[in-house]
């Protein structure tokens, strides 16, 4: 995927057409109705992995967010690489490859599986569409459950963006029954908004994609 020239402009999982400038980006004002953006500073967009009810603006389970605190993309494997991958068990970013838990990304690159879990705080989050709010992860409460709440009545959906396809895959029985080898090497790039396509041997789960332009200012 190709963001050009937006608010707030990012650098979304880019191999096959290189980095957009995130400085392009940064350097336009961003505007979020009823919130106070000098509370926040600016940042190079960081992404989270969320799970929810698209409609919904509020909910519980924040504790199974993950987060990159970079860009995942240019730093994800290409499908035919994975042999590599498997004997080196580290990619050239670095990033360690966990056969029992894979990421996959909307090109069909595997990347980092993100951190878990996502730190209570606000997030200014979009979703590169017209909106973008705070997000607000409550700390874990008594029974390990995390609340978590976007500001302005805005929805999941509204600061989802569509483009971002990202699911993680554990093996559905034994171990080494899921295996990125499994793969169809058809389909993609997977279409905005549709479902990561299913792999022999795996259980699937979809993530929604929200990206992170601003931290509080005093964090």
């Amino acid at each position: 995927m190709n963001i050009r020239h937006h608010l707030p402009s990012v650098s979304h999982w880019l191999l096959s057409t290189g980095f957009v400038m995130l400085a392009v980006g940064l350097q336009q004002p961003v505007h979020a109705e009823g919130v106070d953006l000098s509370k926040f500073k600016r940042i190079e967009p960081q992404f989270i992995a969320a799970l929810g009810d698209p409609g919904a603006t509020f909910g519980n389970g924040a504790q199974s967010w993950g987060f990159w605190n970079q860009d995942p993309g240019p730093r994800a494997c290409k499908l035919d690489h994975y042999p590599q991958l498997k004997a080196a068990g580290v990619a050239p970013a670095k990033w360690k490859f966990d056969a029992e838990d894979w990421w996959l990304e909307e090109h069909g690159l595997i990347m980092e599986k993100p951190s878990f879990p996502l730190a209570p705080g606000k997030y200014l989050v979009t979703g590169d569409r017209e909106v973008t709010t705070v997000l607000t992860i409550h700390p874990k409460d008594k029974t390990g459950n995390q609340r978590w709440e976007l500001a302005k009545g805005a929805t999941l959906n509204d600061v989802t963006h569509l483009g971002c396809r990202s699911a993680r895959y554990t093996p559905a029985a034994a171990k080494d029954s899921c295996l990125p080898a499994n793969v169809r090497a058809t389909g993609f790039p997977v279409n905005a908004g549709a479902e990561m396509p299913a792999v022999n041997g795996c259980r699937k789960q979809d993530y929604t994609v929200l990206i992170v332009i601003g931290l509080p200012a005093t964090r």
